[in-house]
């Protein structure tokens, strides 16, 4: 009619309760021997002991299972103050980076006679097809067009379109800019002009002229935007085809457009009398 398994629960309860008369009798006359106590604590002692046991085993499983979730929040708080911490050295950094760069151009700024001011460039244009770039600096600063943008690296283009508080510049790798320029190891003239491959061209430089692979280009100043002597870039390729007057030659630029991040505006730029005759 009963189960092995039912059998064996009401033999471990039966048990229980005769343990805990046991300890009840025991309990109330400690000072008074006890007949047959041999043999009651030969069927308790097992049970006490499992009991105890179990016990034990319970308690140290909650004390291991609070430790675990004390050491959980413990590293969760210690993440976030670690996170906080690379934030705030990455801060720094990038503090430290942008100190240097406006130092560079502090000293670029002191080697040329010319009056100027730094912009932070903040956007660029996303279209793919004009190489121009947004500075934070607009006509409340005193930006007007034409104005040349350099870096202590050389020549980033020249301002096109002003707002009050924001203005458009001309990287010169676009083919819409020029910028009249010389060999500067044989003063061959011609004009940088950018490219869709996002390099300039030297054009209209004599086949005659002496232009070699390595040579630095620079403004000449003649086409009254840039002042005279400002780096452009380096010759890296020279083709003299057999026929014609001109010779082929590509510029890389000195800057790296993809990283511009400070401008100097150059304000008074040289105007030369014919620009306005």
């Amino acid at each position: 009619m009963f189960s092995r398994r039912m059998l064996v629960i009401v033999g471990i309860a039966g048990m229980l309760i005769v343990s805990l008369v046991f300890f009840a009798v025991t309990g109330r006359r400690a000072t008074y021997p006890v007949s047959g106590g041999g043999v009651g604590m030969l069927v308790v002692a097992p049970i006490q002991e499992m009991v105890t046991g179990s016990a034990r085993f319970v308690r140290n499983t909650w004390r291991r299972y609070f430790a675990l979730v004390s050491v959980a929040h413990e590293n969760e708080r210690l993440t976030d103050a670690l996170a906080r911490e690379i934030a705030e050295n990455n801060r720094y950094r990038e503090m430290e980076l942008s100190s240097r760069r406006l130092r560079e151009l502090l000293n670029f700024y002191e080697t040329v006679d010319v009056k100027s001011f730094a912009a932070e460039v903040v956007a660029r244009d996303p279209s793919g097809w004009f190489n121009t770039v947004i500075i934070d600096k607009g006509s409340t600063h005193g930006v007007r067009r034409s104005m040349p943008v350099v870096v202590d690296e050389g020549i980033v283009g020249q301002v096109v379109d002003t707002s009050r508080y924001y203005a458009k510049v001309l990287l010169i790798i676009d083919p819409n800019s020029s910028v009249d320029g010389l060999c500067q190891r044989t003063r061959a003239r011609g004009v940088v002009k950018g490219t869709i491959h996002e390099r300039c061209d030297f054009m209209y430089v004599l086949r005659k002229d002496d232009v070699r692979v390595g040579d630095s280009v620079i403004s000449s100043g003649l086409d009254g935007i840039y002042p005279k002597g400002l780096p452009i870039g380096r010759v890296s390729a020279v083709v003299k085809r057999n026929a014609g007057i001109f010779q082929t030659v590509e510029v890389d630029p000195y800057v790296d457009f993809g990283k511009l991040e400070e401008v100097l505006v150059i304000l008074n730029a040289p105007r030369h009398e014919f620009q306005d005759m």
